[in-house]
């Protein structure tokens, strides 16, 4: 066995390997970039070394700095997680050129499988079904166009190199092919450096299954069972699972031996994932799946595997790079129970899942029997613009499928996220949605039910906005006990006294950004307060901070501050034609000039945040009045980049 560990990644991934190999008797070695010199990963390591500026492509992407950090400690290996240079053959063969075991698969078997076309004709060699379509060499826009007619629409755009749903788009109509191409090229290139293509079949009622699977150097192969990933947003896995539902063990068995054969035919070594669509209309069957690609990694939710089968994926990696067999044979791998897994994103539901960045106020997470927490941040860490904006992973075990379900949703209801907007509450209704609870789902489920999950505007919660504005009440009155100093303010007097009636104020605040009037009744009892008639939500968490307070119900937030109408910007007055930056990120592309006349809904810019693009729509009709920003350059959240005077009224 090793003696060290460089981990080449960052946040929840991190922390999770160096846990392994603590116990397995490894020194740890971490890498941070400018915005991590103080992340959860870099002290829960036993040194850690700075490789370079915030943006990955000048840090955690650098092989260089990499390698160049695993000498000066001294490292025995170079485990790099998933994301960033996991799947780089290149790198892979840095560590081998540098003398420093890299845990994974060989550069060769990276090669193989990291490009989805050369991947599919390879499983056609191997008698591995792959889905109908075109992933050949040719990337001329008529000709693939033409590709994807004979295919028969609807037809998916992939990127061939990469993964997570980036460079990627479903096209329906033949009239929409051209735009969508571009799109997914642009993000293909943006994202992987490589804006190459492939064309495949839609499948109509698809379920996403993969096979986990691992080799050693001694040509044996195994698969460790099936994981259920097809509840995905934008092509993103947001909820996965293990054993896949209506999965028989006659189905596993076929499923696994080609998820084996497809191994064996690249001569992989170590973790690895081979993903499957299958055809879920009538329930899971032989001749209704189809390879789509091999992840040559550990994957986000290696965790529902480990929960099933009782086993430790990243001491499996450890030992297969030492040199090691295989632990157990196939007829030795267990299948116990059922898990689920829910990833909880720093992002904003009710606004298109727009990334959420800023100060965790507060994060905490309850503690069940039979349920696991892997988290990079702690409450005070940052939620930065430049990585993925994962906070961390729940994941729950149990007997039944039922009881896995009932334990997450629970766990993501007392989940304290205050600070960035988190999904927490969607994934709660998504764990409790009753169609998922029966089977009856495939990868469009999520979008086919966004307004019941809370995917979309759901107004204030007038009842936490209350919440909220009896804390400041208190605080208020807390601040005027102590400092006999202190400035009046309509909060001073906390008594009832009136000459008639019931004492009462009207106070303006700011309620998620929308100013609302809180009314406040001073009767005998006390203080009562309302916002829009309704009182403080007993159900409700409220924490303070930067003088505001965060009210958390139910999943969703709620911020509440006082209203400074000296402050309030007049020049937002109506002003219906202002398109600020919905995120913090970087504009990619102005689509419109100074002086041009623009529809309400047409495209006027793309920002592209956490390596996803976002399209900015004119909000009027009218002509642009202004450009705030140019190509290239990083905006924050609630920048102004474009106004448009609205047309003149005929």
């Amino acid at each position: 066995m090793f003696k060290s560990v460089l981990i080449a990644n960052r946040g929840e991934i991190a922390c999770r390997i160096a846990r392994t190999a603590r116990r397995l008797g490894l020194r740890t070695i971490a890498v941070y970039s400018e915005a991590d010199a103080g992340a959860l990963h870099v002290r829960a390591c036993d040194e850690a070394h700075p490789i370079g500026p915030a943006p990955a492509p000048e840090s955690y992407l650098v092989a260089e700095r990499l390698i160049a950090a695993a000498k000066a400690a001294g490292a025995d290996c170079i485990h790099p997680g998933y994301g960033f240079l996991s799947e780089n053959a290149a790198f892979a063969q840095a560590c081998a050129d540098a003398g420093i075991v890299f845990v994974g698969p060989p550069p060769a078997a990276i090669r193989a499988m990291g490009l989805k076309d050369r991947a599919k004709a390879l499983m056609e060699k191997a008698g591995v079904p792959v889905v109908p379509g075109y992933h050949g060499e040719m990337q001329e826009p008529k000709f693939l166009k033409q590709k994807a007619y004979e295919t028969g629409y609807p037809v998916l755009i992939k990127a061939v190199a990469g993964g997570g749903g980036k460079g990627m788009r479903r096209v329906d109509r033949h009239a929409d092919f051209d735009a969508a191409l571009e799109a997914a090229q642009r993000e293909a290139k943006a994202a992987f450096g490589d804006a190459r293509v492939l064309i495949e079949r839609y499948v109509g009622a698809p379920r996403h299954i993969e096979m986990q699977i691992f080799a050693d150097a001694h040509g044996n192969a195994v698969h460790l069972n099936e994981r259920d990933c097809s509840l995905q947003r934008r092509h993103q896995k947001v909820i996965e699972e293990a054993p896949a539902p209506g999965m028989s063990a006659d189905l596993r068995a076929v499923m696994g031996a080609a998820a084996v054969a497809a191994a064996q035919a690249v001569g992989y070594r170590g973790a690895g994932t081979v993903e499957f669509i299958a055809d879920g209309a009538g329930g899971l069957k032989e001749g209704g799946f189809w390879f789509m690609e091999m992840n040559t990694r550990l994957q986000v939710e290696h965790p529902v595997t480990e929960a099933v089968t009782g086993l430790d994926l990243v001491e499996w990696q450890f030992r297969i790079a030492a040199g090691e067999k295989l632990p157990l044979k196939q007829d030795q791998i267990r299948l116990d129970g059922h898990a689920v897994e829910a990833r909880l994103y720093a992002e904003d539901p009710e606004r298109g899942f727009l990334p959420s960045t800023g100060r965790l106020v507060a994060l905490a997470f309850p503690r069940h029997e039979g349920l696991r927490v892997d988290s990079g941040v702690e409450a005070g860490d940052t939620v930065s613009p430049f990585y993925d904006p994962m906070i961390a992973k729940l994941i729950a075990h149990a007997p039944t499928r039922d009881e896995a379900l009932d334990r997450l949703a629970d766990a993501l209801e007392q989940t304290v996220v205050a600070g960035p907007r988190s999904n927490a509450g969607f994934l709660a209704a998504l764990a409790r949605a009753d169609d998922f609870r029966r089977g009856d789902f495939g990868t469009g489920f999520i979008d086919a039910h966004l307004a019941e999950l809370g995917g979309v505007r759901l107004g204030l919660d007038r009842a936490a906005a209350a919440r909220g504005v009896q804390m400041l009440l208190a605080q208020e009155q807390a601040r005027l006990a102590v400092d006999e100093d202190a400035v009046a303010s309509p909060w001073d007097d906390g008594d009832a006294f009136q000459l008639s009636g019931t004492r009462s104020l009207t106070l303006p605040v700011i309620a998620d950004g929308e100013s609302v009037l809180a009314q406040v009744n001073y009767g005998p009892g006390g203080a009562s307060v309302s916002v829009g008639g309704e009182g403080p939500a007993a159900d409700a968490v409220a924490i303070a901070a930067d003088e505001a307070v965060y009210v958390l119900r139910r999943g969703r937030q709620t911020k509440v501050s006082l209203r400074d109408l000296a402050l309030e910007e007049a020049a937002d007055a109506g002003a219906g034609g202002l398109v600020r930056a919905p995120m913090h990120g970087k504009v990619l592309a102005v689509l419109v000039d100074k002086g041009a006349a623009v529809a309400r809904g047409q495209r006027v810019a793309i920002i592209e945040a956490m390596k996803m693009e976002h399209t900015l729509t004119a909000p009027i009709d009218g002509a642009v009045a202004e450009i705030a920003v140019a190509a290239g350059a990083q905006v924050a959240e609630g920048a102004k980049v474009l106004t448009i005077e609205p047309a003149a009224e005929s």
